[in-house]
């Protein structure tokens, strides 16, 4: 007999600032997918929250569709059935939604998606996902807890301040102030939770501030105010795993603009990834063994990319942050450099499917009930 085809539901779009990230990472994603392994089902997340279970024939169309045709259809939060359940009575619509998931891989990045809420739905409905859980996908969402978990692992990151929406708008001279009493220009300031850049600004000098915290301000109530490192390499470290992570090579970014932003990560060309990085290998293992530390001050599990700044002239390391789940495109850093560590696209899908399976067997392993 035939091995049975792991069902594997693959959730993208959702309804932060990353929607088309998501769509782009899904598609690429989807398009690798073993179909003699795999039965795909593909769940779209609208801008607007609506959960859409696709029709194979949308994967043809336009990316920006993908969320936005199908059927209506909910996940509930019992572990009865690990089914998508249709909205649309009556509409016909796709066949086998109603058919059980083996598994689910939650392509979506930011709020609402990354951040540990969709993962608790995973939870309750005791169904198998890729990526980390509920903690390490919170904390791994919002950098100034990220932040502070470091610290308290003792691991090296830029000075920072972290700020409330409401206390810049209420005393933005007493903010400013604050971060010029504690580190000199220049410095980013970021959303607390979100990614892909969405939000970033640097910041040269005081008349730049301002604009750049109401930039930041659209996307979160908590703002991250951090010091540059000065001539900083952007540098990058894909782990995977769960109990015993592993880190892959180190990969350099050499960005067309002055730092990382959006448009350098997705829209223009001219930015460049070094793979491996050309760094000294005393460096590059105290780089590996940073992302590691990471991965495991954050409780994450199966994936995640560490990013990294290392200063220019002393190569002092200093961890930015880890993203629970990054880009996933052919052209991403987290696929790519697998691929350069020996893994291409595809067989690294199999192994986060089955790591999500042994995570989900290994909490299973836990008693439900106490005196029995």
């Amino acid at each position: 007999m035939p091995e049975k085809r792991l069902r594997v539901g693959v959730l993208f779009g959702g309804r932060s600032a990353e929607h088309e990230v998501s769509l782009r990472s899904a598609l690429s994603i989807m398009e690798a997918m073993d179909r003699d392994k795999y039965e795909l089902v593909p769940i779209g997340v609208s801008k607007a929250g609506e959960w859409l279970r696709l029709d194979s024939r949308a994967l043809e169309g336009p990316a920006n569709t993908l969320a936005l045709q199908g059927e209506r259809v909910a996940l509930l939060p019992h572990p009865e059935d690990q089914s998508l359940v249709p909205l649309d009575n009556g509409a016909g619509g796709v066949q086998d939604a109603q058919k059980p998931l083996d598994v689910v891989f939650p392509v979506l990045h930011g709020p609402l998606g990354e951040d540990g809420t969709v993962q608790g739905l995973f939870e309750l409905a005791d169904i198998p996902y890729v990526g980390s859980g509920v903690l390490g996908s919170a904390v791994g969402m919002d950098k100034a807890t990220m932040k502070a978990l470091f610290l308290q692992r003792q691991l090296n990151i830029p000075a920072h301040r972290v700020f409330l929406r409401k206390h810049w708008r209420d005393d933005p001279h007493g903010v400013r102030s604050e971060c010029e009493a504690t580190f000199a220009y220049p410095w980013f300031v970021k959303p607390a939770n979100l990614g892909s850049s969405v939000g970033i600004s640097k910041v040269h000098n005081q008349g730049e501030f301002g604009p750049a915290m109401d930039e930041a301000a659209q996307y979160d109530r908590k703002l991250v105010v951090e010091s540059a490192v000065e001539h900083a390499r952007e540098v990058e470290v894909s782990v995977m795993g769960n109990d015993e992570p592993v880190a892959s090579v180190v990969g350099e970014i050499l960005p067309s603009h002055e730092f990382y932003d959006y448009e350098s990560k997705y829209l223009d060309e001219a930015t460049r990834l070094i793979i491996p990085a050309d760094l000294p290998e005393t460096v590059t293992s105290r780089i590996q063994k940073m992302a590691v530390e990471a991965f495991l001050a954050l409780d994450c599990a199966g994936l995640a990319r560490v990013d990294f700044l290392v200063a220019g002239k002393t190569l002092e390391v200093y961890l930015s942050e880890v993203n629970t789940m990054p880009g996933f495109t052919s052209v991403s850093m987290y696929p790519k450099l697998w691929e350069a560590s020996g893994i291409p696209y595809a067989e690294l899908i199999d192994k986060l499917i089955q790591l999500a399976l042994e995570r989900h067997a290994e909490v299973h392993s836990n008693r439900r009930s106490f005196g029995e």
